[in-house]
């Protein structure tokens, strides 16, 4: 759920999923359309059914249990590099190398001297993480965890609290006298008007109707909250359609004219 998602956004939503589906088994059990509803308005709602995925496999290979391992938990549906080595590390106590935003965000600057890190992972800052954690197993848990923390909390993007920072006097790129990113300034992803902001609306609507939109009242629904209409709206809605239901997060009814989230 935290992928690409606040804690603070996060935090609600797990609470009542841990409610409702304590174990795996439980959750294996729910049905797509009830884990898409739970999920709420958390975004990416691929990662709903990902997550009911990886609980029907914890369930059918591992006995209903997460697995411990690192190379185990990448090969569930929805767990990447990132999240596999973090439910490794803080769940049980692993040594992995975790390596988010803020972790990447601290070793530019106090490494390597720059402002920000790269737009994406390099395999040069996999390798620079890996030689930095500790190789004790717990030593390396409580690494991972602080370097992310520090990063989150006083080594920030855009106002940075040098003076608070525990590497003040070893930071590389406060010896630099903290120079800025060089290049063009970088730019917010956008969201207004795009497919995922449209994709987002169609579920919602889907999400709070308990029987199947006829395809005119979802058009006219998602145009209401996006105060959008004309044959571009009507195209995108066509477009961005025909992707939820090849991800499988909005079924069609038999003939077409509705659609209501999976049964």
């Amino acid at each position: 759920m935290a992928q690409q998602t606040p804690v603070a956004r996060v935090e609600p939503v797990w609470r009542e999923w841990m409610a409702r589906w304590p174990t795996p088994e439980a959750l294996a059990e729910a049905s797509p359309g009830d884990v898409v509803r739970a999920w709420g308005r958390l975004g990416y709602p691929r990662r709903a059914l990902r997550l009911r995925e990886a609980a029907m496999v914890i369930l059918e290979r591992h006995g209903g249990e997460v697995p411990a391992d690192e190379d185990a938990l990448r090969a569930l549906p929805g767990v990447g590099a990132y999240t596999a080595a973090a439910v490794a590390a803080f769940a049980f106590g692993r040594r992995t190398v975790v390596v988010d935003t803020n972790v990447r965000r601290v070793l530019a600057r106090a490494v390597e001297g720059r402002a920000l890190a790269a737009p994406s992972l390099t395999a040069a800052e996999q390798r620079l993480a890996a030689t930095l954690v500790p190789t004790a197993a717990a030593d390396a848990a409580v690494w991972n965890v602080a370097v992310m923390e520090l990063g989150a909390l006083v080594c920030r993007a855009r106002v940075p609290r040098c003076a608070d920072c525990p590497l003040a006097q070893v930071c590389a790129w406060r010896a630099a006298g903290s120079p800025a990113e060089a290049g063009p300034p970088r730019r917010g992803q956008a969201w207004a008007g795009t497919d995922r902001q449209m994709r987002g609306a169609l579920v919602q609507v889907l999400r709070e109707r308990s029987s199947p939109v006829p395809r005119g009242a979802l058009e006219e629904a998602v145009a209401q909250r996006l105060r959008r209409h004309g044959t571009g709206h009507l195209e995108q809605v066509d477009r961005c359609l025909a992707s939820l239901v090849e991800d499988g997060l909005v079924e069609p009814v038999p003939d077409g004219t509705a659609f209501a989230l999976p049964a």
